[in-house]
């Protein structure tokens, strides 16, 4: 398993979960200082994204691209993959669309989370499914043009009613033509929905794509109360090979919560004997 953190480029998300936000040169120097593999970057648009640009910060600073996040979609521009308004449903596909094009030439996945949108009175669940469903057939393929998977992220029930939990994702997921689309496992939204994270890591197995590393208070690991060392344990076991990413509050600041992110990683995948302890 490898390490990464978060850098935020939507000012919007401020006092979000978001570890750096002081712009992609100070959070890659900072995340190579610190001694991260990656860094997972969240954009306010694609535009934002210079793809030589970060490939000259990945050359300069060691780095490499876990994920590129759509996040910023929903949370500065209100676009999501299920709204009722078939425009803005339309401007969601093409804002999404952009990222897996761009992370894909950084040989990276993107992720769908917030822009996933929800039911409503408006919109029936069974109807906001299908909207959800045809976009991500069509966003998975052309992250396949890119030999790059999409990764789903479900999402705790504050944040979305569609699917909260591993067991009803994969569901989802078998209902779709596309075998293209990974699961991203939020340790912080798993805390809150699923009775026991282990088991519904291991429910998954192969289907896990990307892991979002956070304590219960989505603090960096080691300030809440998960049990971290059975899930370690778990990821092993399905032969996780991937990113444990630090998407964390910046508390007490964005050092120290980098630090605490990166010294819970090692203490916890340095070897099996430690995870066994």
């Amino acid at each position: 398993m490898k390490s990464a953190v978060t850098i935020s480029l939507v000012p919007e998300s401020a006092g979000g979960p978001f570890v750096f936000s002081g712009g992609l040169s100070d959070g890659f120097a900072r995340a190579a200082r610190q001694g991260f593999d990656a860094v997972e970057i969240f954009p306010a648009s694609p535009n934002d994204l210079e793809a030589s640009e970060i490939k000259q910060f990945c050359e300069t600073h060691g780095l490499k691209i876990a994920a590129i996040g759509s996040g910023g979609g929903w949370v500065k521009h209100k676009l999501r993959l299920t709204d009722r308004d078939a425009t803005v449903r339309k401007k969601a596909r093409e804002f999404i669309g952009a990222i897996v094009d761009l992370a894909g030439t950084l040989g990276a996945p993107t992720i769908v989370g917030s822009m996933q949108g929800r039911w409503d009175a408006e919109v029936p669940r069974e109807q906001a499914l299908a909207w959800l469903a045809e976009a991500m057939e069509e966003l998975a393929d052309r992250a396949d043009t890119h030999h790059a998977p999409l990764l789903y992220e479900f999402l705790n029930r504050y944040e979305t009613n569609l699917f909260n939990r591993v067991d009803e994702s994969l569901q989802f997921l078998q209902t779709l033509r596309t075998r293209n689309i990974k699961l991203l496992c939020d340790l912080f939204h798993m805390n809150i929905e699923e009775t026991d994270i282990p088991a519904a890591l291991r429910l998954a197995g192969a289907k896990v794509g990307h892991i979002h590393f956070a304590d219960s208070n989505r603090r960096a690991v080691g300030m809440g109360h998960t049990p971290m060392k059975p899930i370690i344990a778990a990821l092993r076991e399905i032969n996780y090979q991937g990113y444990l990413s630090a998407e964390v509050f910046p508390f007490p600041d964005s050092d120290q919560a980098a630090e605490g992110s990166l010294a819970s990683f090692r203490k916890l995948t340095c070897n099996q004997k430690e995870v066994d302890a």
